[in-house]
């Protein structure tokens, strides 16, 4: 890394001494690289982190970059761009003089879908302590980061600062507090939230039910459904969703095919995440007949969609079945994940297939790069304890990363009290 005598981040020399400027002189007539009131404007302009660096040099050697203006198109495209790089976006951030709200908000942005993104929350204590003040465009993002991150005592502050600037009747903003505090289980907060907005848009029914469903509030989510619907407002494919996940976890099979009816009538199109939601709806409430149809007529298929079905066979007793279709699910192409290793390995635990699932079992980590988790280790547990395999399950707890929880030592010792 590389600094001017006032601090200032640096591109390498080579982009200096070794690099043509073929992009900048791409934009001039003359084929002579523009003067420096027109770079910041190249930036824009820019489809890789090469060219940008070329701007970059020129904008450092004219003195351009001193400039809010300048800086703020470097800092966007690093940021933001798909060809972008946010390492290089926060050495420049990091190293201009007064970075102002258009900056901190675009790097909060960043951060905030990053794989760390606590960052952007930090990123916001720093904007608060320079005296800038947030507004619509900080709070959306630095709310995403509370949600990806589960982090409730930042999200309460924020919310009051929603309220001291004047935004908590912004629809976006309030949808982002609602989902954070659902993320973060404080379903009161939320609830307290989504009563005081004066008017319920789509956005917020839709954050609030799906909150109620994802803690496991079924008959919260799919009353307030149903007083969604009498108030005339029309859900669409992701509240719908969230409904049918409600109905999924909580045995609702009649709501359940109650959405499924309106989705009908209402000619509503089921693409993947609505298809999944039902297949997945039918599949855990034990149809598993309407599951398959469903999941057969789908005209794209996700992982999702494929652990659903797989899940769902394993569970209500159609072991083969289930791993048969994983085995399409493999000539399909489709990578599994965590859950589909549970559902095919509970599969083969209800089918006692005990070398088919060792098999699985060592793939997971030495062909698909995924860690077993507790659920796995019981499933193994309990397929070695039915066969007998009472010391390769006892070695197999011995080696695991993870601490052993009761329903891992609940099989072994079935499987002693069996043999």
């Amino acid at each position: 890394m590389m600094f001017s005598a006032d601090g200032m981040f640096l591109p390498k020399p080579r982009l200096f001494k070794r690099q043509s400027f073929n992009f900048l002189a791409s934009f001039h007539p003359q084929k002579s690289a523009p003067k420096p009131p027109h770079l910041p404007l190249l930036a824009d302009k820019c489809t890789s982190m090469n060219q940008l660096k070329q701007i970059h040099a020129q904008m450092i050697v004219s003195d351009r970059i001193h400039d809010d203006y300048a800086a703020s198109r470097i800092i966007s495209f690093c940021a933001l761009s798909d060809s972008g790089d946010l390492n290089y976006a926060l050495k420049v951030f990091n190293t201009t003089r007064a970075p102002n709200s258009f900056m901190f908000n675009t790097m909060i942005r960043a951060q905030a879908s990053s794989s760390n993104p606590f960052e952007a929350i930090i990123l916001y204590i720093k904007m608060r302590k320079l005296g800038l003040i947030p507004g619509k465009y900080t709070f959306p993002f630095v709310l995403k980061a509370c949600i990806n991150c589960c982090s409730l005592n930042p999200s309460k502050q924020i919310h009051a600062d929603v309220v001291k600037f004047g935004l908590e009747l912004d629809m976006y903003i309030v949808n982002g507090l609602i989902r954070c505090y659902c993320i973060c289980g404080d379903m009161g907060a939320a609830r307290k939230l989504f009563e005081e907005v004066p008017e319920w848009k789509l956005l917020i029914w839709t954050a609030i039910i799906s909150g109620y469903a994802r803690n496991f509030c079924s008959n919260e989510a799919l009353a307030l459904f149903d007083q969604m619907l009498g108030q005339g407002v029309e859900p669409d494919a992701a509240t719908l969703s969230s409904v049918l996940s409600a109905c999924a976890r909580s045995g609702s099979l009649e709501m359940g095919k109650q959405v499924h009816v309106y989705i009908k009538e209402k000619r509503i199109e089921v693409g993947l995440i609505l298809g999944t939601a039902l297949v997945d709806m039918y599949a855990k409430n034990g149809e598993i007949s309407v599951a398959r149809s469903l999941f057969d007529k789908m005209a794209e298929r996700n992982t999702a969609s494929w652990n659903a079905m797989i899940c769902g066979l394993a569970v209500h007793g159609h072991a083969e079945e289930a791993f048969r279709l994983f085995q399409e699910m493999q000539k399909a192409k489709i990578a599994p994940n965590y859950v589909t290793f549970v559902g095919v390995l509970s599969a083969c635990c209800h089918a006692g297939l005990l070398e088919v699932g060792k098999e699985i079992f060592l793939s997971m980590k030495r062909v698909y790069g995924i860690e077993p988790g507790i659920e796995h280790y019981g499933c193994m547990v309990n397929l070695l304890g039915r066969g007998g395999k009472l010391a390769e399950a006892e070695e197999l707890i011995n080696g695991m990363l993870c601490e052993p929880d009761i329903v891992v030592l609940g099989a072994l010792l079935g499987a002693c009290k069996d043999h």
